[in-house]
């Protein structure tokens, strides 16, 4: 599938690295130099189209100047954005959309699966069709569901170790991203690509994804610690303080809730560091009491983000590979040479 991606993406580098459509933290900024570099540089959202479209602006004038991107853009905008399908107006996010044209839009966390059908359809009208859609999932039974349904140019199989947002219930990359390949071609969608997502922080993880038959890659914790992410250094700081990922992090729906009954559908949960409140709900603290101490922390720093805050710091299981601030371009860089030096090396084997 390397070939559907290069036409896709024509700009982009094998493997092909597309950073996480982080809410908040992928803005302008990210995306432009990671799509510079070689990869495919995404924009989160939220509810407010008028900060999206700012950063797309931002995005846009990295990536014009770059020449060689431009040329490569095929009348598109060389970037995508993240859409979170079941709190965003579709009527307010079409003229964002319409206008700046970016080259994919990643549709995650619908209320029901027919909802992207209709994302994928009004996209694909607004734009001519030049606009590709991404669909985020995380089981091999909804993927089939939603290639029914409107047939996206890309799934991105999400495993459970990725940071944020995610399915409930689920698996690793590891068996996730081969089965779901195998039921996509067995059931007449090989021509759709698939990228793997969840837990993959540096060039070793990238040459497995490749290996296990994904067309692309996912890192989104890895870019927290990018020098052009919107982060607060506090939470920057309890990024590179993570070791022991999978202990240092933890999926709970306790982190949806300290302001109020959670806004997300049945079924997802997010994975953040273990902190104050978590350790609180462990020990049987209330919901209430939990509201309670965290506005009265926030209340007192602000957010009140690290290994011993309230508030929530989203990572991935990942975590613990993430050591340093590096510039986008580097972090691709760096993983790019280090997948092909483990591919190589696995290949001395045989």
């Amino acid at each position: 599938m390397a070939s559907r991606i290069k036409a896709d993406y024509p700009w982009t580098v094998s493997p092909l690295i597309v950073n996480a459509p982080m809410a908040g933290f992928a803005g302008g900024k990210l995306a432009g130099s990671v799509s510079r570099a070689g990869g495919l540089g995404l924009i989160g959202s939220d509810m407010d189209m008028n900060r999206l479209a700012s950063e797309l602006e931002i995005a846009s004038k990295i990536i014009h100047d770059s020449p060689n991107l431009v040329k490569a853009s095929q009348d598109t905008l060389p970037v995508g954005v993240g859409i979170l399908a079941f709190i965003t107006d579709i009527e307010k996010a079409l003229p964002v959309v319409q206008k700046y044209r970016p080259r994919a839009v990643w549709l995650f966390a619908a209320r029901q699966l027919s909802d992207y059908k209709t994302w994928a359809e009004r996209v694909r009208e607004v734009t001519g069709g030049k606009t590709k859609i991404w669909i985020q999932i995380g089981s091999v039974v909804k993927a089939l569901e939603v290639l029914k349904l409107c047939k996206p140019d890309v799934l991105i199989a999400q495993g459970i170790d990725a940071g944020g947002h995610g399915f409930e219930r689920g698996a690793g990359v590891i068996s996730l991203v081969p089965e779901m390949r195998d039921a996509m071609d067995a059931n007449g969608f090989q021509d759709v690509c698939l990228v793997a997502s969840g837990g993959i922080a540096d060039g070793r993880g990238v040459a497995a994804a490749w290996a296990l038959g994904a067309d692309g890659i996912v890192m989104g914790t890895r870019f927290l610690a990018a020098e052009e992410t919107l982060i607060h250094p506090t939470y920057r700081d309890a990024i590179l303080q993570g070791k022991d990922g999978g202990q240092f992090t933890v999926r709970h729906k306790v982190f949806d809730n300290l302001k109020g009954p959670t806004i997300w559908p049945d079924g997802y949960d997010g994975r953040a560091i273990v902190s104050k409140t978590y350790r609180d709900m462990e020990e049987g603290v209330s919901i209430e009491e939990i509201r309670r101490r965290v506005k009265e922390s926030e209340a007192a720093t602000g957010k009140d983000y690290g290994v011993e805050g309230r508030t929530a710091v989203w990572a991935g299981a990942g975590v613990g590979l993430v050591n340093e601030v590096q510039k986008a371009g580097d972090i691709l860089e760096e993983v790019r040479a280090k997948s092909m030096d483990v591919l190589r090396g696995a290949k001395s084997l045989l």
